[in-house]
């Protein structure tokens, strides 16, 4: 069939029903220029995860709706966010997915070599875990040091120092990018200002909390700190913790660690964090106990 045929059976439908010619012109020719005003897409989309959820209400008519989202504002919780029918609405859906793909990336990614070692000037050691996968499966691996890291952190550290502090990555590698520039300086200032002497502070490549206790036997540590990526969730990704210990040993039980957790940009400021754990540190040394035996 040629353009010839077309035309012609085109022309017949349109007059079977009682539209002119003259009609279908202007119809065809209306077409590009709604075209001309159709909103083009650039491109762009809000960030999702600059979202504060503490201020999202999404309910709509709420009963109350004030005193809940005053509630709300306490508590980073994923509450008062509303449904489409008998579905989550899509900026919450959205959001749900950004952090949960934020918490993956944080445990599985390594934090990055060159920022440890040149911008904060750490030397790396490693636990006995030769990969994430094993980091991951093997705990217990994660809380003893190679030989090589014991050879390496002899050779560097200072011996017997009264706080000997380092920094592991743990289970969050965005946390130790996120928050350690400013809080291993706040907390050495803070010591400095007490007029108490640190050691030689260092990172460990796929650390466990536990592998402080080694640390503390190796180097006739007082009170040794370790600052460690926590386990990400779906509020944020970046928090760190504070594990605090006085005269650790390998096998002791968990009741002797102090703990300071939730140092990140929306829980405790690093800064603020870093000032606090020096406080901690010069109180444990002069009650000269951590853990449930000190009474801060």
């Amino acid at each position: 069939m040629d353009q010839k045929d077309l035309k012609a059976i085109i022309e017949q439908v349109l007059s079977e029903m009682n539209i002119s010619g003259g009609a279908a012109a202007s119809t065809v020719q209306a077409e590009p220029i709604c075209c001309e005003h159709t909103t083009v897409e650039d491109g762009c989309i809000p960030d999702v995860t600059e979202v504060d959820i503490r201020t999202q209400y999404l309910v709509k008519n709420p009963a109350h709706g004030e005193e809940y989202a005053e509630l709300k504002a306490h508590a980073p919780c994923r509450l008062g966010i509303g449904k489409a029918g008998a579905r989550y609405k899509t900026d919450p859906q959205l959001q749900f997915r950004a952090a949960h793909s934020a918490a993956q990336d944080a445990v599985f990614n390594d934090v990055d070599h060159d920022f440890v070692e040149n911008k904060m000037g750490l030397f790396i050691v490693q636990t006995q875990c030769d990969s994430k996968d094993v980091y991951l499966t093997r705990p217990d691996l994660g809380r003893k040091l190679s030989e090589e890291a014991r050879k390496t952190i002899l050779e560097k550290c200072k011996k017997s120092p009264r706080v000997q502090i380092y920094v592991a990555d743990g289970l969050s590698s965005a946390a130790v990018a996120a928050n350690i520039a400013d809080l291993l300086p706040a907390i050495l200032q803070g010591l400095q200002s007490y007029h108490i002497d640190a050691g030689t502070p260092f990172f460990v490549k796929y650390g466990r909390v536990g592998v402080m206790d080694e640390i503390s036997e190796l180097l006739d540590a007082e009170v040794t700190c370790t600052l460690i990526g926590e386990r990400p969730g779906l509020i944020t990704a970046e928090s760190m913790s504070a594990y605090i210990a006085y005269r650790a040993t390998v096998g002791m039980p968990e009741a002797r660690r102090t703990v300071v957790s939730n140092i990140h940009r929306n829980g405790t400021i690093p800064a603020e964090a870093g000032a606090h754990i020096a406080e901690i540190i010069k109180i444990m040394l002069d009650k000269k106990a951590s853990g449930t035996d000190l009474k801060l």
